[in-house]
Formats: structure tokens, sequence, C-alpha cells
């Protein structure tokens, strides 16, 4: 398979039905650290594929009879999962019964090779298994464990499911999302989950920095429903000083204007925002009301977003008169911020995703080149590579556990025990 880094890549290179994954590339800043993600869907897994992005050995473990169902979530190409050739890149795909004796030996077998391990089941689940921290750090007392559950490891709610559409309501984020007359809007994507997952990969290398230090692994516990209530900004501090609760404003803020988009001549849509004041002032001079600066209220953002009215009917109503090409060279031109608002046809052909790298070609063994994100950043002297994309059920079983010194006699045990 081709390895794509970061920055624009055609993939080309015919690969084999569950041809062996591309090792980590050496240099690669992550690439002498293992991790075993036995998490399933989008937030711990998310975390992972970060990970497995910069050069992490990541291990996907699953059930032999019951896959993750990111598998299967979403849309598929010729009954193929599309989501998980994203979710499922760059990991070994191993299976495993960690509920069965001999599962969790095997597991604990692992557990010595690693440096972390990624879980998100239910409080209680492992140390039921005989997994829990306590019996993971006996094997390996550098072991970093990295719970993330909808609502963490204690409280009354803690063993209850739960899945980042609980997250975005419980937080205050659909609350305050949407229009003023409108329902709280739910996100029409896994918002809350890959939040949670960035933060749960940022965790990670942070608990690794310490043992670095200290020679001593940690559990980390994360909770779906806090990152997300981090990204609300001042919502919880303004409540607690002032008494006040943020409110549906759809497209607008209440800390600047303008800020929405607006209809173009031909019928496209664009965004702007302002949130600097000069910025603010050269969007009004460009749109033909400079006696909007000279207002009192103009010079303090926070005024400006009570005057939304005034300020969305000026810029509207110049921009609704112009076609698109000539809105955005005058936004740009007044050094303005301002972006066409794209569908997702246009994001895959947008000129500055493709300078910097945003979008790979990478291939795939069941469904030929795809595109995909890249990885999240560039880093100048090792670089994140995407040398493959999700494997298939169980595709480096034998190949991980041979590693482990699991020879075909006690495989073939296995194998008739359903273990793997």
């Amino acid at each position: 398979m081709s390895t794509t880094t970061g920055t624009p890549a055609e993939a080309t290179a015919d690969a084999a039905p569950d041809a062996a994954p591309e090792p980590s590339v050496k240099g690669a800043a992550l690439d002498d650290i293992r991790v075993l993600d036995i998490a399933t869907l989008f937030a711990g897994p998310s975390a992972a594929t970060v990970l497995a992005d910069f050069g992490a050995d990541v291990i996907k473990v699953e059930h032999p009879r019951k896959p993750d169902p990111a598998r299967t979530h979403g849309q598929s190409k010729n009954g193929v999962g599309l989501w998980w050739k994203i979710l499922g890149r760059n990991k070994k795909a191993v299976t495993l019964d960690l509920s069965h004796p001999e599962g969790q030996q095997v597991f604990l077998e692992l557990v010595r090779t690693a440096d972390v391990v990624i879980e998100n089941f239910r409080p209680g689940t492992l140390e039921r298994w005989g997994l829990g921290y306590d019996r993971l750090c006996s094997v390996n007392p550098r072991i970093i464990l990295t719970r993330v559950t909808g609502f963490g490891q204690t409280g009354p709610r803690a063993t209850e499911p739960a899945f980042g559409t609980i997250a975005e309501a419980m937080s205050g984020f659909a609350h305050s999302t949407g229009q003023p007359d409108g329902p709280p809007t739910l996100p029409p994507l896994a918002l809350a989950d890959n939040i949670s997952g960035l933060a749960a990969a940022v965790a990670t290398l942070t608990a690794l920095h310490r043992r670095e230090r200290t020679g001593e692994g940690q559990v980390i516990d994360l909770a779906i429903i806090e990152p997300i209530l981090a990204m609300l900004g001042a919502q919880v501090t303004v409540y607690d000083q002032l008494g006040i609760v943020t409110q549906r404003r759809g497209n607008r803020s209440e800390n600047n204007a303008p800020r929405n988009t607006y209809r173009t001549a031909d019928g496209d849509w664009v965004a702007i925002s302002t949130s600097a004041h000069s910025i603010a002032e050269r969007v009004m001079v460009l749109v033909g009301r400079p006696d909007l600066v000279r207002e009192p209220w103009f010079h303090d953002g926070f005024q400006r977003a009570q005057h939304a009215d005034v300020l969305d009917e000026a810029v509207g109503s110049w921009i609704a008169q112009r076609p698109t090409c000539e809105v955005v060279a005058e936004f740009a031109r007044a050094e303005a911020a301002l972006a066409v608002v794209n569908d997702v046809s246009q994001v895959v052909t947008d000129e500055q995703y493709a300078a910097i790298g945003a979008i790979a070609t990478v291939q795939d063994q069941d469904l030929g080149p795809v595109r995909m994100p890249n990885v999240l950043f560039r880093m100048s002297e090792s670089p994140g590579t995407i040398r493959h994309t999700g494997r298939s059920h169980g595709a480096d079983t034998e190949r991980v556990l041979a590693e482990l010194g699991v020879d075909d006699e006690r495989l073939t045990q296995l194998r008739r025990a359903g273990v793997v």
C-alpha cells in the first residue's frame, strides 16, 4: 500500500487482500510507542488513530464474533464501511475475547509489550474480567490506561450508556445551537466523540511525557461530557458571575458583529467574521457604511452584537447584489475574513486544502484509491503518515500473536475455544 504524508499525494500501488500493513516509519514522532485499542465506535478509537498517524504501533483488539460497530456505521460501498477506512487506518486488526480466561491471558501478554491501553467499556467491566488497572500494572508498571467513557468512572450516572449525542445535549451545546425561535440543535456528526478523541490523545501524550520522568504509568479518566463543555468558552463563568444563560442566536455571535452567513447574487452562501475591531471597520467601509463605524457602540464587539440587525442589513444587501467571485475578491482586497460555505464536493477541490495536503489519497485493498482527511498537522522533522486504511476484521491476529510467541498449536486451541 502507498504511504502518504502531510503533503498532497496520489496512491497508485495495488494491494493484495489482507496484505501485511506497512510498519511504522522509522523516525516518526511516536514510533517507539505501542497502543492497545480495545475501545469501540468513535471517541477512544479516534484517539488511537491520531497516535497511529504519528507512528505509534496501534493494535486494534476486537471481539472475534462482535466486531467494532464502527465497521458498519454510516454509509458503505459494496458492503464495505467507509468510515472504518479512516477510523481503522494505520492499525493492526486483532481478534480476542477479553471475557474469556484464555483471552485475558493473551491480552496480559500483549500488555507486557505495550505502553498504552485505550478502553471505553462501562466502568467496572475491565475489573470484572480481572483486567483492571491493578492487574495491568502488575504485569507492566509503566502501562498507561486511558479510559474514555460517557460520564467518567464515578458519579451517579457513571454506569449508564452514553454516546456523543448525550454529551452534546447535557453540556449545553445543543441548548445554545440553532435559530432563536427554533429547537435545540444537535450536530449532524460525531462532534463530542471527536473532540473527546483529541482530548484523550493529548491526555495520553501528557501521561507518556510524565512517565519519561518518573517511569510510572497511570490511569486517565476522561468523560465525553467534559471536552465539549470546555469548548463552550465562558458560558459557565458568565452564568456564575452575571447569572446569564446563553441563548440560541443562529449564526450570529453574542461577542461581535457582523458575523453571519449571507447569500450572493449567484445563490452561494458566504460566511464572515469580524472578531477583530479593525476587520469590522474595513467591512463596513467596504459595503459603503462608514457612518456606522462612527457610532459610539461600534468600537465594542459585544455592543456591535446588540446592533446585529442593522449591521447584517448593510452587509447582507451589499453581498446580495454581487456575484460570488466579486464578493470574494473585494473582501480579499479589504483584508477582511470571508469564506464561501463549501459542501464536501467543494472541499475536496479547494485550492487551500490542496496546498497544505489536507486531503490524502490512499490505496485500499477493497476500494482502490480512497480520498480521506490527512493527518491533523504537519511536522517538519517527523511528519505523520497514512500507511494503510482500516484493515479487515482480525487480519493481523496470527502475525501479532506469533510475535508474542504463540505457536501454531496454541493458536489452534485458541481458535477452537472461540478466543480469537
